[in-house]
């Protein structure tokens, strides 16, 4: 009996600490919930600064802690490819359940594109925010790396893309076809004789409709478009892409490795032709469906990027050129800008990952093949307008390098539309701003 009541005791005794435990822990866990929200704010539109402007970031921290917040505040600014330019600091001191904000000034840099980390360590609280700004971007100048025989091997090419009969084929798809629309499926013959497919929109009624052409992202299946209301939209499916995959069907991660040791064969070449034979199409059958070959637009975002002013450059029919983070753009600094991130990124990723594992392949050997593709080597060929709209965030397609193309192209007319808070993507509002853009320089109501 006896030992029953002390086992009784201890049960209530250890019942009655673990309680005053728990009460602890709670209270602790209690005391310590909260977030800091933290808002930043260039001081100048998208984070572009002037060269004799001051370069301020405003950061609105908002506490919901119930404990006050000490600690500092460090920001890093470095290069676009990681490198320490300068370092400070300042104290940070937060009320509890109170918000404040803090102007921090950078010191001036030349034109160029430069990140800026800040850094916060408080009572309960740590994080870092990244962002990135720009210095008179159009001022940005790179070194062009373009062969003593590139026009001759872009010439030659075409030449030949031109020797093969097009068989140009278009069938109403009436499963996909609208009350408000008809959509075409679109077949022709193109580099190497190869059939590519893509997809025409056109509004039903009217006539010699402006004609949205728009060309592929990094493997990204084209289907047909029905949201421009005053466009014809035409996709196309390079080889390898959505439904013209017959014969060259490579893996996702492989596309821009096939035979990418030869600049004769490598898979860019017949993709760009491709989107040469695109607007062959569209001009060769413009009366029949409606179109208008004087009012041809190119579009594309990432890879369709370079497509597009690809496209741009060598064929004169394409009176507009618009684009979203070009990839490829200035290959030689992209190359050295994304071998210098923490983490190994795409695309640079997949070409350090193959000279590893191709003796005898190298990166001077890879970049000697892009030389005769990379985008910026046709820059100065662009004669029409051009709107480029790039996220300073972008890793794939950094904003030195889009930069440093576009201001090689010929046209002065040319605008950008630069979104602070975005990677590999721009915003919604830009897509609107395209839409008016294109509008106004084609003087349709």
């Amino acid at each position: 009996m006896q030992l029953l009541r002390g086992f009784k005791f201890y049960v209530v005794t250890v019942s009655i600490i673990l309680a005053g435990c728990y009460s602890t822990f709670a209270q602790d866990e209690k005391k310590e919930e909260g977030e800091v929200f933290i808002e930043v704010k260039p001081g100048s539109k998208n984070a572009l600064f002037k060269g004799d402007d001051n370069i301020e970031f405003k950061l609105k921290l908002k506490s919901t802690y119930k404990d006050n917040q000490d600690g500092k505040l460090t920001y890093n600014v470095l290069s676009d490819d990681f490198r320490q330019l300068s370092t400070n600091s300042m104290p940070v001191h937060l009320i509890k359940n109170s918000s404040e904000t803090y102007s921090v000034l950078l010191p001036k840099r030349i034109p160029g594109f430069y990140r800026v980390h800040f850094m916060f360590n408080l009572t309960t609280y740590d994080d870092t925010v990244k962002r990135v700004f720009g210095i008179d971007p159009e001022k940005i100048k790179t070194a062009l790396h373009k062969p003593a025989d590139f026009e001759a091997f872009w010439k030659g090419t075409i030449d030949t893309l031109k020797s093969i009969k097009p068989e140009f084929k278009f069938t109403e798809d009436k499963k996909r076809s609208t009350k408000e629309k008809i959509v075409y499926l679109a077949e022709m013959k193109s580099w190497e004789g190869i059939t590519i497919r893509g997809w025409l929109t056109v509004p039903k009624g009217g006539k010699n409709y402006p004609v949205l052409y728009r060309v592929p992202g990094y493997t990204i299946e084209m289907k047909p478009d029905y949201d421009k209301e005053d466009f014809a939209v035409f996709t196309i499916n390079v080889r390898g892409n959505g439904n013209s995959r017959d014969v060259i069907a490579p893996d996702y991660k492989q596309y821009n490795l096939v035979n990418i040791e030869s600049r004769d064969k490598y898979i860019y070449r017949g993709a760009y032709m491709d989107c040469l034979r695109g607007v062959d199409f569209i001009a060769a059958n413009a009366s029949k469906l409606r179109l208008n070959p004087e009012k041809i637009v190119v579009e594309g975002g990432s890879q369709g990027g370079a497509l597009a002013v690809f496209v741009a450059a060598m064929d004169k029919r394409v009176k507009l050129c618009t684009f979203q983070v070009p990839l490829y753009a200035d290959m030689h600094d992209s190359y050295a800008i994304g071998s210098s991130y923490p983490t190994d990124t795409w695309p640079t990723l997949v070409f350090h990952d193959y000279i590893k594992k191709h003796a005898g392949f190298s990166k001077e050997k890879l970049l000697a093949v892009w030389d005769y593709y990379d985008p910026q080597n046709f820059a100065d060929k662009v004669k029409c307008k051009v709107l480029m709209g790039i996220g300073l965030l972008d890793e794939f397609c950094p904003p030195r390098c889009s930069f440093g193309m576009f201001n090689k192209f010929a046209s002065t007319s040319n605008e950008y539309f630069v979104v602070a808070d975005k990677a590999h993507e721009v915003n919604f509002t830009y897509f609107t701003f395209q839409y008016y853009w294109l509008k106004e320089d084609f003087r349709m109501p």
